[in-house]
């Protein structure tokens, strides 16, 4: 026959996807500068001894000797220890907290967009805006907290950012404060993908409350839990807003972390000693993630077998 042959329908992977890469191109390319770059960059940099006042250090190689240095360097260690401390204080309170909030606000029937809204506010105010007006609130004398505690009837109220006992901890509430939202985010989403047949079912078997968030909720939110855990462990040591906008390290370097510490090296004191700075950064940075794969391995077994726990709560109800 003299027709035509028909036309193979073209599949949609054949696609000529030139625009597609073209309008993503300015995004990668700006990914590209400002993140990897100076990923490498600074990986480089952390075996010279640039120093930024001396242009022809710029790529003196010299080695292991910032590490040698590092190893010997006791602000190093006192810097380690108190990020160490913060890291504990603000990861488990900020995992707990927006895990709470998320399970409160995925209960809500009215208004859970707004609740959802002021959950993340913080996460997108300014970072020196935040600080600032914690300072603020920790403010010894006109503070809105230590003028409740006055009112509430204590008489010396701590001194929130320049007290030894005091200082890590207020700071590490401001950063709970600022970060709670997208964890909380995180969790809802894990939350709103689980089916309500679940818990309908595990209503019908007499589970109370508790024992479906034990046996239903909590183990499908796993590989959320391990998210948020590598999430925090990934970014929280690295933390030095706080520290540098409302303490700068004081009092008596309490508050002095790993990364306020380099930051000081590169940029205010000495020599500037980027090469040093970066060496102490490409540590953290590699320390943290190794932490955070440990914990993610460790959690694999049970992301790749989750699902809801056995029904133990039907033999307990179980009647004879």
């Amino acid at each position: 026959m003299g027709s035509r042959a028909r036309r193979a329908p073209r599949q949609v992977g054949e696609r000529n996807n030139a625009w597609a890469y073209l309008f993503i191109a300015p995004a990668i390319g700006l990914y590209l500068l400002f993140s990897i770059w100076p990923i490498f960059r600074g990986a480089a940099m952390a075996f010279t001894d640039y120093r930024f006042i001396y242009s022809e250090t710029r790529w003196d190689f010299n080695g292991l000797s910032n590490y040698r240095e590092m190893w010997g360097d006791d602000n190093f260690w006192a810097a380690l220890r108190v990020t160490l401390r913060f890291t504990l204080y603000v990861l488990p309170f900020t995992v707990l907290i927006s895990f709470v909030l998320a399970v409160v606000i995925s209960r809500v029937t009215r208004l859970a967009g707004f609740y959802r809204w002021m959950i993340y506010l913080p996460v997108i105010l300014p970072v020196a805006v935040t600080y600032l007006m914690f300072g603020e609130l920790f403010n010894t004398r006109f503070g809105l907290i230590n003028v409740t505690l006055q009112n509430l009837g204590m008489e010396r109220p701590p001194n929130w950012l320049s007290d030894v006992d005091y200082a890590l901890r207020a700071l590490s509430i401001a950063d709970i404060w600022r970060g709670v939202g997208f964890p909380t985010l995180l969790f809802l989403i894990g939350l709103y993908a689980i089916g309500t047949d679940l818990y309908e079912a595990a209503a019908v078997d007499g589970a109370t409350g508790w024992q479906q968030l034990r046996s239903i909720t909590l183990p499908l939110l796993k590989p959320v839990f391990a998210l948020v855990l590598l999430l925090g462990l990934s970014s929280i040591p690295m933390t030095i807003d706080p520290m540098l906008i409302l303490t700068g390290g004081a009092p008596r370097d309490t508050t002095m972390t790993l990364g306020l510490y380099s930051y000081q090296i590169a940029f205010q004191f000495g020599d500037l000693r980027l090469g040093y700075a970066s060496a102490i950064n490409l540590v953290l940075g590699l320390s943290s993630a190794v932490v955070a794969l440990i914990v993610f391995r460790s959690l694999r077994g049970d992301i790749e077998s989750t699902g809801p726990g056995r029904r133990w709560w039907r033999k307990r109800n179980a009647t004879p």
